[in-house]
């Protein structure tokens, strides 16, 4: 049994149908990457998964345990709501961090606000989470004292420091310059090393290649291709995947 099944996913905003029946598994320890031309569907997927929208039909499950049906499912109030995203953590392309709180404050407001131990135990699991991806000597500065890459950093331990089942990834290098990119795509990498399960969508075909154990290549709000990176960057059988493979590497 998958870690992660996602089966029939369907979201519609009024007339304009999103997700037009998403379906897809993940084991644990998997790292999957999403690709695709802006508009297929990419963000508004994880933020089903996430909770930040609620999909309109189709489920969800996590280790054997359905926890969203939609349609069905009905959320009582916000803590229910909240007990559900706790299983995904969110890494958004633009950072998100609150500019009022220094790097320590960052990490440690969340698991704070939900109790997640003492306070001595909280703040030595931000530590902790901090150093595992590179930033112990900013600990006291400000999202305005940091870089792009920086801020995305604190972004990342954020969402890791919550324990999260799957870490999910928003193009988590568009908002950054091309030298910035790379500090971030190591960190994340080096997350797989750890055995994190990972939901990427990104732009970087390469990072896709060299560190995803499946590929997913949406357009028009359905999965129009799925394998593993050899399959679908160096035999895809779509021809809309031929094509926007061809036009990503004239990019390069």
């Amino acid at each position: 049994m998958a870690f992660l099944e996602v089966k029939n996913l369907k979201k519609s905003f009024g007339k304009t149908e999103v997700l037009k029946g998403i379906d897809f598994s993940l084991e644990k320890g998997e790292v999957l990457a999403m690709i695709g031309a802006s508009g297929g569907g990419k963000t508004t997927l994880l933020r089903c998964l996430n909770f930040l929208e609620l999909a309109d039909a189709g489920t969800i499950s996590i280790d054997g345990q359905q926890i969203y049906e939609g349609g069905v499912t009905r959320y009582r109030n916000e803590k229910e709501l909240r007990d559900s995203r706790l299983h995904f953590g969110l890494v958004f392309q633009s950072f998100n961090l609150f500019p009022q709180y220094n790097v320590l404050q960052n990490v440690t407001l969340a698991p704070t606000l939900q109790q997640k131990g003492s306070a001595q135990q909280i703040s030595a699991h931000a530590l902790e989470t901090i150093a595992r991806v590179g930033l112990t000597d900013k600990l006291e500065n400000y999202p305005c004292q940091l870089s792009g890459g920086q801020q995305q950093r604190v972004a990342i331990a954020r969402a890791l420091v919550m324990d999260p089942d799957i870490l999910c990834f928003d193009e988590p290098t568009s908002a950054l310059d091309p030298e910035l990119t790379g500090e971030v795509l190591k960190v994340i990498k080096s997350l797989k090393d750890s055995s994190s399960t990972m939901i990427v969508v990104t732009h970087e075909m390469e990072f896709a290649r060299n560190v995803a154990d499946k590929i997913i290549f949406m357009a028009d709000g359905k999965i129009e291709e799925m394998g593993t990176p050899e399959e679908v960057f160096d035999h895809p059988r779509s021809l809309r995947t031929q094509a926007f493979l061809s036009k990503s590497q004239e990019k390069i």
